[in-house]
């Protein structure tokens, strides 16, 4: 079914276009962002222009493109605290979205540097943000009856968006820059209007907030036809136990900077009666993680056998946060979600 091209359709889109950029959207612009595409020689509308046409006719066209919040009582869906529709133009969405998140997770004082105070918030919202956008640029606008859904808990926030993952992309490697579009012709135009990140970038983006939030657990899984990632706060005895270990590795880490040592040198200097298993779990790991490496790789039983950093193992010692995070008093931490 066609419909036809009307100015009054995206008035709204129109002016948000030129409060970004300062240009006037033209029918040059709309051709170009392929807005517009010439059928039998009329030009027409596509279904981008349709998602950022005004409410009354996306909404029309497409009507559960829109994202449903809730804050719920508790940890699991039941009794609503509050509860907001916004089936604005898709251009706005996530920046209403991510105001609604940021009405029902609190900020709590860290510390101080001098006669400063220094706020963080209980979850990582700009890892947040970025999820909320993506969910946005990148959900299956085809699939009818799914809308995308933000729920916040006592204990967690689920983010759910329509369309499993594409292919392409694995969020168990968020670090390596990936960058893959289904919606071709929406997101040059989210780019220009400097809505989502430089390709590659949002993936790095949410990693490097979440290292900053070891008490937090970062899950994803495909639901059904739709994708979910969820930020869960961790058991107290379970962030102990992680937060003793991470320090653990950063201390084997600080050794082997000053300069290569054996599995039984490790051991000494940690005040080890003896290489306990644990200790060798700790070093298998880090050198999974390319962390630590052999000085002599060809023979790994040799006797003179040692371990050193590797450059990974050097910039996870310069990332000082994490450090300082387990330095805090963990009841503090616990008791301020952060």
């Amino acid at each position: 079914m066609h419909y036809t091209i009307n100015s009054s359709d995206i008035s709204e889109f129109s002016d948000f276009f030129f409060s970004i950029t300062g240009e006037i959207l033209n029918f040059n612009i709309l051709k170009k962002f392929e807005l517009i595409k010439l059928s039998q020689e009329h030009f027409f509308p596509t279904n981008a222009y349709l998602l950022l046409a005004n409410n009354s006719l996306k909404n029309k066209i497409f009507p559960y493109a829109k994202i449903e919040c809730a804050r719920f009582k508790g940890n699991v869906p039941g009794d609503f605290i509050d509860q907001k529709t916004i089936d604005d133009s898709i251009i706005t969405q996530a920046e209403f979205a991510y105001q609604f998140v940021l009405r029902h997770i609190s900020q709590s004082t860290l510390d101080y540097s001098g006669v400063y105070r220094t706020d963080r918030w209980e979850y990582p919202i700009v890892a947040i943000r970025e999820i909320i956008r993506n969910a946005v640029i990148h959900r299956d606008y085809s699939l009818t009856g799914k809308d995308i859904k933000i729920a916040v808990f006592d204990d967690s926030i689920e983010i759910t968006s329509p369309g499993i993952l594409l292919p392409s992309i694995d969020f168990n490697d968020m670090t390596a820059g990936q960058s893959d579009i289904r919606n071709k012709i929406l997101a040059p135009i989210f780019k220009k209007l400097g809505i989502i990140e430089q390709w590659g970038n949002g993936l790095r983006l949410i990693i490097d907030d979440l290292q900053k939030y070891p008490e937090l657990e970062f899950n994803w899984k495909e639901v059904g036809q739709s994708f979910r990632v969820t930020f869960y706060k961790k058991k107290k005895q379970e962030l102990q136990q992680e937060l003793q270990q991470e320090s653990l590795e950063f201390k084997i880490l600080y050794l082997l900077e000053e300069m290569p040592l054996s599995r039984k040198e490790i051991s000494q200097k940690l005040g080890q009666r003896s290489i306990s298993g644990y200790l060798n779990e700790l070093l298998s790991q880090l050198q999974r993680n390319n962390d630590i490496e052999w000085t002599i790789k060809d023979k790994p039983n040799s006797p003179k056998q040692k371990f050193r950093i590797t450059q990974n193992g050097l910039k996870k010692l310069n990332m000082g946060f994490r450090l300082r995070l387990i330095a805090v008093d963990f009841d503090f931490v616990q008791s301020h979600g952060g």
